[in-house]
């Protein structure tokens, strides 16, 4: 199904219209999730160097109700802070927890802007916003803005979005392709295209006592002009082909549901235009497909994420595999490389608590961190070339969206080769398997290891009110890395969060250079950081986002 519906201002000039699209490219540096459509999480800049905070700003008051949720873990995904010039863009949270509903709870946009070395609010938008499920069905959803055209545009009710004066958060347009449609729920991350254009997902969703117990009705790309119209296109229709020609329609014996996108997935979009999003049935997430779709919203192709690995029962533990016994499901009888619990190969799945969105490399290769349970929870990060075929994973891709830059170093001068870059990931090895440690991993384009920084720190820290902190030892195998959108700057140094309550900013060879205690070491859902043009660095922990640079 692929229809237009007309909203907006149509009295726009293009002329004028085309300098502000422009003027506004000039100043930005980090207009969306993981800084582009293509969700490489490159600012081309430096960073400063992490010598202080430079500002300490509250946007989710509510999370001592919501850590009582996670029995102490903060269970919310948030939007990386937007960088437009000076001014700096960022959710709000207010209301407040009660039980598991989101029912409570109030998502917004402020805008924030440097004026004499301090980053001081000058507009606040409430959103009428609100996310589908409760914490029963999956983390706390993401409510995540965008930098276009002039404007900011923000999640609404019913499937829609508006577009706010950046300068003083004035509505300039509300799309609402969907009309009052309450069933309807928009999802996951804005993006916006070279030209402009905006792409977003919607899912339409009877809700009943739990968010699985109704199929859902159908979900949707919905692509809105510069000029505030919009068209649609089905999930379900462009799937449809796929799902009759895998004959997994009774996913195991088990009704499946429909095929829709997952929660929190940002539509990526490749070098020639190619937007990307990810499905899988409604109630089975290892039924998921990476789905291609040309610029005009019709199929361009549909890839399997099912039957992919091959690291299952048998396979050495040192390679990723699992060992023979009960404990992990696996017997001498077992085929080699199943996953346990299907007795086949492996499925890449997409897991509506996680926030992995596909990021696409110069070469047109689609990277997506999948869940897999068979192997510790670690999941995937898989890789698809531009034609949709799979090219192999690594073995861990749960809850991120990886960082993508060239490189140019000793071993190979890349001298602009679009099929030579790297890939930064976290790779965290919870207890089970294999012994616990926690790695910021940077790979090759074939998803080879070139460089790991293992955490190391075993204090858990507190700041109290007059700055000093408390600390006690209790991690002794190190932290998670609670990061979920990586930030790579223009000297290939990565930024990283960790459950620690540190921002570390990592070299090349997997070097540390510096590192900056924030508010909290706190179990929370995986956190993004982005920077502005002079190199400051933007990162969450506990509810606060801080600034930080010299």
């Amino acid at each position: 199904m692929n229809f237009f519906i007309r909203t907006g201002r149509l009295f726009f000039a293009l002329a004028a219209l085309m300098s502000v699209i422009s003027l506004s490219a000039q100043a930005q540096s980090w207009p969306q999730w993981m800084a582009n459509s293509s969700h490489t999480g490159t600012p081309g800049v430096g960073g400063q160097r992490l010598t202080r905070i430079l500002a300490d700003i509250v946007y989710d008051p509510t999370v001592p109700s919501e850590r009582a949720w996670g029995n102490g873990s903060l269970l919310a995904h948030y939007q990386v802070p937007l960088i437009d010039g000076e001014r700096v863009f960022m959710e709000f949270k207010d209301g407040f927890a009660v039980g598991y509903t989101f029912g409570f709870l109030k998502w917004g946009e402020k805008a924030y802007e440097w004026r004499a070395g301090k980053l001081v609010e000058t507009w606040a938008f409430q959103s009428n916003w609100v996310p589908p499920g409760s914490l029963n069905d999956f983390w706390e959803p993401v409510f995540h803005a965008a930098v276009a055209n002039g404007g900011v545009y923000v999640p609404m009710a019913s499937g829609g979005i508006a577009k706010l004066d950046k300068n003083t958060g004035v509505v300039l347009q509300q799309i609402a392709p969907f009309g009052q449609d309450f069933n309807a729920y928009q999802t996951g991350p804005l993006t916006v295209d070279k030209s402009g254009n905006i792409y977003y997902n919607v899912i339409q969703i009877v809700d009943g006592d739990s968010f699985y117990s109704n199929d859902a009705t159908d979900s949707f790309l919905v692509k809105v002009t510069p000029m505030g119209m919009a068209t649609m296109v089905s999930y379900k229709a462009l799937t449809a082909t796929a799902v009759a020609e895998n004959t997994a329609s009774e996913c195991l014996n088990y009704p499946c549901g429909i095929q829709r996108v997952g929660l929190n997935v940002g539509p990526a979009i490749g070098p020639d235009g190619t937007i990307y999003g990810v499905t899988r049935a409604h109630r089975i997430g290892s039924y998921a497909f990476l789905v291609a779709i040309k610029p005009n919203l019709t199929k361009k192709w549909v890839s399997t994420l099912r039957n992919r690995f091959h690291d299952g029962c048998g396979v050495p533990v040192a390679s990723g595999g699992l060992p023979d016994g009960l404990l992990f499901g696996c017997s001498i009888s077992s085929p080699l490389g199943v996953d346990p619990s299907t007795n086949r190969p492996g499925d890449g799945q997409v897991d509506d608590s996680s926030s992995s969105s596909p990021a696409v490399g110069p070469d047109g290769a689609i990277f997506y961190g999948a869940q897999s349970f068979y192997n510790n929870f670690q999941g995937h990060m898989m890789k698809f070339n531009a034609n949709g075929k799979y090219a192999g994973a690594y073995g861990f891709g749960w809850d991120q969206t990886p960082a993508i830059f060239q490189r140019d170093d000793d071993n190979k001068k890349c001298n602009g080769n679009a099929t030579c870059y790297s890939v930064v990931i976290k790779e965290n090895h919870y207890p089970g398997v294999v012994p616990e440690a926690y790695y910021i991993t940077q790979l090759d384009q074939n998803l080879k290891v070139q460089w790991q920084f293992k955490s190391t720190n075993t204090q858990s820290c507190s700041r109290n009110p007059d700055g000093t902190q408390s600390c006690v030892s209790d991690h002794p195998n190190g932290f998670e890395w609670c990061v979920n959108g990586h930030l790579v700057d223009a000297n290939g140094v990565v930024y990283a969060n960790s459950e620690d309550g540190n921002l570390y900013a990592i070299g090349q060879g997997g070097i540390l250079k510096e590192k900056i205690f924030q508010q909290l070491a706190l179990g929370a859902a995986y956190t993004p950081a982005s920077m502005d043009r002079k190199g400051r660095i933007y990162s969450l922990n506990a509810g606060h986002m801080f600034v930080v640079g010299h």
